[in-house]
């Protein structure tokens, strides 16, 4: 059986080659394979990129490569004086994907903004427990708290009732949990004994259609040619699934992908140098992260937690795994970012310190686990190398190290629980340009068992980041920040390990690929010359 896989995949992927060469198919060389095609239920970029980008439309969008909200769906919004209720205008004649099991019978309209609102929040909607039914984003950000009704004021209005104001509301509709599904095909699904189709053969409003999937091979999708706005500039786009960074290159050079993302850092010189090979770069609006398990003696105690970040050598981690192409992280939220407090000292680095430290708190013969990605990620390149180097400086204190892995989708879900043993290498890149994003959804207590994995709540913290959701002045919200993160480092529930410089690289025919700054791969506009 093994065999035959190969032999089918390696045919496959053959054929990619010969799709290169086509002016109307765009390939490009993903890292991973997608957690699913419906992204309310994930946080992961790489399944983004598979679905909410290509397939889906927001309410509101982000400019490609700033972080401008433009409007989507909604061609106009209003929010109400006391900014307790947000009004969408939507388009009319905005159409539907189709598929062998379902042909849409109308254009898109308010009910199908409830329904992908409602799905999320609503225990009683029969799509909430479906597919895994973990709507990370919606509860990380405390929306069922803050969303107390959406009312369909016509065919198309759609009013958000609020709890309270919410000042990076818009923003946040502009985020991939805020795609828009079809409650038609949602019902005909559940009809049909199979909802979990929305998930499998995904129906969106987007600039490609889904045609087909092979798990950790290849995705193929065709151009919308009824798309609501700018068609795409190709006829097809193809994401053939190649884990190796080294392969991937490997495959940009002989033609077979026009685009590749996470480049080995240690190759990104010889790639600018190359004549045929185009190498863009950003400052990304990122963090990779150590996360400590605060739930679990002894990372419950943050003089512990302090002590392991004081042992790792960050710079050393800069130099190996990022190759200079990145900085130290010592705050939860990148320097780029409005509100990012300088004045904040990082953990020394001082091993005789760590250890002392931990023999005053009684710690002796520690054994934890690291976990470490199995893919790269913009964060960080080579999650394994990384956790050698964090064992071997915990071994200097005294601290028994064992790496563990799992494949992408099980490592997200495994890493979430809330008796995990040991602490987590992840990292996050920023979804809308908001401090909240980062604050709230990666260490508030909302997110405890989902995006917080850490699993730190600490009221200090959280009473600040909620209160600052709630104030339109900028100046006042960043001063609540700040105070914020003076918190997050003295509790220490991460190791903030570094940020980084993201590099994309392509071939001299491709036109109009935009790196965006909140880390999403979008293609509808990328072309190719003759």
């Amino acid at each position: 059986m093994p065999m035959k896989r190969e032999i089918a995949t390696a045919a496959l992927l053959a054929t990619l080659g010969a799709s290169a060469a086509s002016a109307q198919a765009l390939v490009y060389c993903s890292e991973g394979s997608p957690e699913g095609f419906d992204p309310a239920l994930y946080t992961s970029g790489t399944t983004f990129d598979a679905s909410s980008h290509p397939l889906y439309d927001k309410l509101v969008e982000f400019k490609t490569g700033t972080t401008e909200v433009i409007p989507g769906l909604a061609e106009s919004w209003e929010v109400s004086e006391d900014g307790m209720a947000v009004t969408f205008k939507l388009r009319e004649g905005v159409q539907f994907h189709s598929n062998d099991q379902f042909s849409p019978s109308r254009d898109l309209n308010a009910d199908d903004v409830i329904f992908s609102f409602d799905r999320q929040g609503n225990p009683e909607n029969p799509y909430n427990s479906v597919s895994g039914g973990t709507f990370e984003y919606f509860e990380s950000m405390s929306m069922p708290d803050l969303v107390e009704s959406i009312e369909k004021v016509d065919d198309y209005t759609v009013r958000f009732n609020l709890t309270r104001p919410e000042a990076p509301f818009i923003a946040n509709m502009a985020m991939d949990f805020a795609s828009i599904l079809s409650k038609e095909y949602a019902d005909a699904m559940m009809e049909a004994g199979t909802p979990e189709m929305l998930n499998q053969q995904p129906i969106g409003t987007g600039p490609f259609e889904f045609q087909a999937y092979q798990k950790d091979a290849v995705i193929r999708y065709l151009r919308n040619d009824d798309y609501w706005g700018d068609p795409a500039k190709v006829e097809s786009l193809i994401f053939a699934i190649t884990p190796d960074a080294s392969v991937r290159y490997q495959k940009v050079q002989a033609g077979e992908c026009h685009i590749m993302a996470y480049p080995n850092p240690a190759d990104v010189q010889a790639m600018k140098d190359a004549e045929d090979i185009v190498v863009m770069e950003q400052e990304g609006l990122n963090v990779g992260y150590l996360a400590y398990n605060t739930n679990m003696e002894p990372f419950d105690n943050p003089n512990v937690r302090r002590a392991l970040n004081m042992a790792i050598d960050k710079e050393a981690i800069i130099d190996v795994v990022f190759q200079g192409s990145g900085e130290i992280a010592k705050n939860p939220i990148p320097p780029t970012m409005w509100s990012y407090n300088d004045a904040v000292e990082d953990d020394a680095y001082d091993p005789e310190a760590a250890r002392a430290m931990l023999e005053e708190e009684g710690v002796t013969d520690l054994s934890m686990k690291v976990w470490a990605m199995p893919v790269q990620r913009p964060y960080n390149p080579n999650a394994r190398r990384m956790a050698e180097l964090i064992q071997e400086d915990f071994s200097q204190i005294g601290v028994d190290v064992e790496i563990v892995s799992y494949e992408w989708g099980e490592y997200l879900e495994r890493s979430k629980a809330e008796d995990r043993d040991g602490a987590v290498l992840l990292g996050w890149t920023g979804d809308n340009g908001d401090p909240d994003n980062f604050l709230a959804v990666l260490l508030g207590c909302d997110a405890v068992g989902n995006s917080n994995r850490a699993n730190w709540c600490h009221e200090p913290f959280d009473t600040l980041i909620q209160d600052a959701k709630t104030l339109s002045s900028q100046e006042e919200r960043a001063a609540l920040y700040e105070e914020a993160q003076v918190i997050f480092k003295e509790q220490a529930p991460w190791a903030t390990i570094a940020h980084s410089v993201v590099f994309m690289t392509m071939r001299p025919e491709v036109e109009g690929y935009v790196v965006h700054p909140l880390g999403g791969h979008i293609f509808n506009q990328v072309g190719l010359s003759e």
